[in-house]
């Protein structure tokens, strides 16, 4: 038989997480075990091969087959939720690397909850009817195409009640991808395909297709409304490759800015007045490029124009790839991320030239990242590997602040006994604010919050997703019950996880006005203790250096601030301290607090 191969990926928290020593086991479609892996420090396993079908099945769409073998993949490990992924695709030549995206368990024991998945074959292979409806003209809600940080997905159908997740663009595409077509197929068909399919993404985002409506996502993973993505399905090599090539890039028509709408069905079971898949086959088989073909589907006149930025970027690619012998600003940065993204991910080695100078550490640190996020390990920081770099960098720095925010909110083990609603205020909902914030970063299907201590829609939102998740009454309100599920799920990711430490400071980026005095007022430290933290000789700093602030438990307290209902011994009980502690430290000569006292609670 012929051969193909499967990697999988165990990474939380956006890709700031890495898991190692999961237990990965590959099953056959009979159940039998076929091998037996574990997870690295990067949070892979070793690629494997197994036993698939010859390609060239994938090619004819008459064959009444599966052009592929399944394999099922079960992954466990101790702190987690054990998850299990059944009919996984495996194609001749191609590597699938499979996302596996492990809940956090308090309980904290192998092989207890399972959560299932179960995939799907690929789209072209269906008979759904495909009734994608678009603008192609004018008016255009936005006034210039980006690339979003990340895509909010409906699980089902517009009107139908379904989960939402975000997931960053470029994952987004290659799922997309990887779940409509067969990544075996000629390049120029997967690039004519995928072009489509990002244009298709940021048609729905630039005309506002269902916010407009009223609907709090951005797209659908129905193809009768819009294309294929399934959760927690594999991305393929080929795929992976080239969306990381053209993922900026689209389709339009000259004079215009906007994205074409690029409707399409496979061709052959279901027809349409757009793209027919199985039609990009045949010719690219005849030698056509993906703008010729795209051009025998669309008008005559269509051209690939690239988007004007890239949302989720903290500063814009230069333009120009940064190489060995590269200087200045933009190689600084690129530093400051991989070394920083390094203590997560140990395999970067250390950057230990000088800053701001492209040497042969930079480099083998650049080539190093490239082979963990699977990118050309060529050493240059290109387009994606730009743009890669920082979507990790800022999802690795957004848990360090978080950490920070619960030092200083001072959350405990006890949850609050008040009941919040729509239209709320005050330090509980901050608390219920950070908390969903915190559980967003690890569970897809809850949008993460501002926090600004206002019970508004969006945290309504947020509160109903997570009483969702949990099989609550998704009524919108906080009370005892949804209180005691978020301390749950919160005390699981702190007791699991390795990206949410206690390591005695948090990492802050440096921005424009930011002074060591400004940093020490607003994060409850002093100047020199920032200095002696990160062995500054002088105070001048400069943007987007990365500082440790120390947390109030260097210091033998943080602040808490009184809420209603608060005594001086349930606050002892919370934070494992006596009454007499909290006394002394804070000077009180009776047990009488006031609702908005900061009070220093001990943490020795």
């Amino acid at each position: 038989m012929a051969i193909g191969y499967l990697m999988i990926q165990t990474r939380i928290a956006d890709g700031a997480v890495p898991l190692e020593n999961v237990q990965v086991t590959v099953l056959d479609d009979q159940g039998n075990r076929v091998y037996g892996l574990t997870t690295d420090e990067s949070g892979e396993t070793p690629r494997v091969s197994l036993e698939t079908k010859e390609a060239g099945l994938s090619f004819d769409p008459n064959y009444a087959g599966d052009p592929y073998v399944s394999y099922g993949v079960l992954a466990q490990a101790a702190g987690f939720q054990t998850l299990y992924v059944e009919k996984v695709p495996v194609y001749e030549g191609e590597t699938a690397v499979l996302p596996m995206t492990l809940l956090p368990d308090r309980e904290r024991t192998p092989g207890g909850e399972t959560q299932s998945i179960t995939l799907e074959g690929p789209a072209v292979a269906g008979k759904e009817v495909r009734g994608q409806e678009g603008l192609d003209v004018e008016p255009y809600v936005l006034r210039q195409v980006v690339i979003p940080t990340a895509v909010t997905v409906h699980l089902g159908s517009p009107a139908a009640y379904a989960a939402n997740v975000r997931v960053p663009f470029t994952d987004y595409v290659k799922n997309a991808a990887s779940s409509e077509i067969y990544p075996t197929w000629p390049e120029a068909a997967l690039r004519a395909n995928i072009y489509a399919i990002v244009t298709f993404a940021l048609n729905r985002i630039f005309t506002e297709w269902y916010r407009s409506q009223g609907y709090d996502f951005d797209i659908t993973s129905s193809t009768a409304y819009d294309q294929a993505y399934v959760y927690g399905g594999p991305v393929y090599e080929s795929v992976s490759v080239i969306v990381d090539e053209i993922f900026d890039e689209y389709v339009t028509r000259p004079g215009l800015y906007a994205p074409y709408f690029t409707s399409f069905c496979n061709g052959t079971t279901v027809t349409c007045a757009g793209l027919s898949q199985w039609g990009t086959v045949t010719l690219a088989q005849r030698g056509l490029t993906p703008l010729q073909i795209l051009r025998a589907y669309y008008p005559i006149d269509v051209v690939i124009a690239e988007a004007q930025a890239v949302t989720s970027a903290l500063s814009s690619y230069p333009g120009t790839p940064l190489k060995r012998g590269s200087a200045g600003l933009d190689v600084q940065n690129v530093q400051n991320d991989l070394n920083r993204i390094r203590r997560n991910y140990p395999a970067i080695p250390a950057i230990t030239d000088t800053s701001g100078v492209f040497g042969d550490s930079t480099e083998a640190a650049v080539k190093a990242f490239q082979r963990v996020f699977g990118l050309t390990a060529d050493g240059i920081v290109g387009k994606s590997t730009w743009y890669k770099i920082s979507q990790v960098y800022t999802a690795v720095a957004r848990l360090a602040e978080l950490d920070s925010e619960g030092a200083r909110l001072g959350i405990g083990t006890v949850p609050p006994d008040t009941v919040l609603r729509l239209g709320s205020g005050g330090n509980d909902v901050l608390t219920l604010q950070y908390l969903l914030s915190v559980i967003a970063q690890f569970y897809p299907t809850v949008p993460g919050v501002r926090q600004d201590g206002v019970f508004g829609s969006s945290t309504r939102q947020a509160v109903t997703a997570f009483q969702n998740m949990r099989g609550l009454s998704a009524d919108g309100i906080v009370g005892r019950a949804t209180w005691q599920a978020l301390y749950d799920v919160y005390l699981a990711i702190r007791g699991s996880l390795p990206g949410i430490s206690d390591a005695g400071y948090f990492e802050y980026t440096v921005r424009s006005g930011d002074t060591l005095w400004r940093l020490a007022q607003q994060f409850h430290t002093t100047v020199d203790a920032i200095r002696r933290l990160n062995g500054l000789s002088g105070d001048t700093l400069y943007i987007g250096q990365v500082l440790k602030i120390p947390t109030p438990e260097n210091y033998g307290y943080f602040e808490y601030t009184v809420r209603s209902g608060d005594t001086l011994w349930q606050l002892a009980q919370r934070f494992g301290t006596t009454v007499d502690a909290i006394r002394r430290l804070n000077g009180l000569t009776s047990d009488i607090l006031r609702i908005g006292q900061v009070l220093l609670i001990p943490n020795d």
